[in-house]
């Protein structure tokens, strides 16, 4: 559907948005981020990958006990398991954090380490909370920048937003329209992707509800594990240079 339509169509319909969205607000359930460290390393001698996970709730693995289960450590985890090699890892997660708010916050207080690769999980706050295309061009896109001017030489990923209509806690018709506001998103952020040397992972395929939490909206160890895994095959583990990012399909 093109993407005039879409947006059209998102705005038309905001006042079923608002009812269905302050509904589902309301019975949703408040849960914390998991517990444990926020730095740490796998493996001995020196460190062959200094990896960041950088974002909102996904990111600080709300929806688990422990930080084990977070995508931050079992990607660090996954990544020593292929290699061999040590790898020191760093979470900074901020439960419904949004592109503006990391790129003006989060990313001046981050500790200039000279990190390999960094993971950015962001897009569903900014969704959800109906920020227009411009204002996630801009957000986003300036987020990109700052942590290109940063960290120079680390490999920058973002994994695009997944399908609304595979999370068990929204009802239709709010998934559909989320799902619009989702394409949009994630077609933009691909293409600022492309144009600011970042790659765009697409977006986990094979979503089931048994990867969620009990709060049906954020992920359990299980779809940590899945999404760390689909992240990890699409990973450029040894050159300097970022490879060219995936286009939004």
């Amino acid at each position: 559907m093109p993407p005039l339509v879409l947006s059209l169509l998102s705005w038309l319909t905001l006042p079923i948005y608002v009812v269905q969205g302050v509904w589902v607000r309301s019975r949703a359930m408040r849960l914390s981020p998991a517990a444990g460290p926020r730095s740490g390393q796998m493996g001995e001698g020196e460190a062959k990958y200094r990896i960041l996970t950088l974002g909102d709730s996904s990111a600080a693995a709300v929806g688990i006990d422990r930080i084990e289960g977070a995508i931050g450590y079992q990607l660090a985890q996954k990544l020593h398991q292929r290699t061999g090699k040590r790898v020191d890892w760093h979470i900074s997660g901020h439960n419904s954090a949004v592109a503006g708010e990391i790129r003006d916050v989060v990313v001046p207080n981050l500790e200039r380490i000279d990190h390999t690769h960094i993971f950015v999980m962001l897009g569903t706050n900014d969704m959800k909370n109906l920020h227009s295309v411009g204002r996630w061009k801009s957000e986003f896109g300036g987020l990109l920048y700052a942590l290109r001017a940063r960290f120079p030489d680390a490999k920058i990923y973002w994994h695009q937003a997944i399908d609304m209509n595979a999370v068990p806690t929204l009802p239709q018709p709010l998934a559909m329209m989320l799902n619009w506001r989702r394409i949009l998103l994630n077609r933009k952020g691909a293409q600022l992707c492309v144009e600011r040397g970042v790659v765009a992972v697409p977006p986990l395929r094979d979503v089931r509800a048994a990867g969620f939490c009990s709060d049906g909206f954020h992920a359990n160890e299980s779809g940590y594990d899945a999404w760390a895994e689909h992240i990890l095959d699409h990973l450029d583990f040894d050159a300097r240079t970022t490879p060219a990012a995936t286009p939004y399909i």
